[in-house]
């Protein structure tokens, strides 16, 4: 196999690593972003309680207020009593007293049932305090470990970026174009060979005879017009530890042919 062959195959195993990378990178914040959307969530709720809450003690300030109020007129109403003169008069007061008491205590009642819900409520605000506050440091946590893990395979990518510049300089920007979108599109097998059979091991398609002999004998790049990937020439040694792996092959179509247009004139 010559040079171009060689260099491909070696940019092949670059490229093939660095975008398996680069999807790495994009899949690790999404275990944060859930971890965010809960928080979020528990905070939305949190603010929303205690919204309520504060509905509650106004109400609780206003019943107060009205018991007190209930309870004035009771006593005003009582200390005339002494001086009243009729029985008309003495019922009429009667009656005011005794209305006064009922409102005090159906007061006194609501504020009781009232002082409840916000206790109940109290304790729940301090839950859900406690659980965003354990929200917030996993939180913290993952994004200290996600940032670690990202700056790692960043300078895994970096480093495979510095080996891809010294490969590819000498080839033309069309093909190379060509190729990257190869690797991407067939799971990082973007260089295979054609032996004796005559079939491409990347979309085992037979080819014709006369295409065979212009991989044969060219060192042009020639590209399979089934399933895109550049091919070149190898002898069939049989099945050995360095044959091509068919099984791990990602079988193309003639369509990634005519939508890519990566037939080099």
């Amino acid at each position: 196999m010559g040079k171009t062959f060689g260099n491909l195959q070696q940019l092949q195993e670059i490229l093939s690593k660095k975008y398996a990378i680069e999807r790495e990178i994009l899949e690790i914040p999404k275990s944060l972003e859930t971890k965010k959307e809960i928080l979020n969530r528990l905070k939305k709720t949190y603010v929303s309680k205690n919204q309520d809450f504060e509905a509650i003690k106004e109400e609780i300030d206003r019943l107060h207020h009205e018991m007190i109020e209930a309870e004035r007129l009771r006593e005003k109403s009582e200390t005339k009593m002494d001086i009243i003169t009729t029985q008309r008069e003495y019922e009429a007061l009667d009656k005011e007293i005794r209305d006064s008491s009922e409102r005090e205590q159906r007061f006194r009642r609501e504020i009781q049932k009232r002082e409840r819900d916000m206790n109940e409520m109290m304790a729940s605000l301090e839950r859900d305090e406690q659980m965003i506050k354990v929200q917030e440091e996993e939180l913290n946590s993952e994004s200290d470990k996600i940032q670690a893990e990202t700056s790692d395979k960043e300078s895994q990518l970096a480093t495979l970026i510095k080996e891809e510049k010294k490969i590819t300089p000498d080839m033309e920007d069309e093909m190379l174009f060509k190729f990257q979108r190869i690797i991407r599109n067939k799971s990082g097998v973007g260089i295979v060979p054609v032996r004796t059979n005559n079939v491409c091991s990347g979309c085992h398609m037979e080819l014709p005879a006369q295409f065979v002999n212009d991989i044969r004998g060219s060192e042009d790049i020639q590209f399979c017009p089934y399933c895109s990937r550049i091919l070149f020439w190898e002898e069939d040694i049989g099945e050995t530890a360095e044959s091509y792996d068919f099984d791990n092959a990602n079988v193309g179509g003639l369509a990634d042919l005519i939508n890519d247009n990566v037939e080099l004139k």
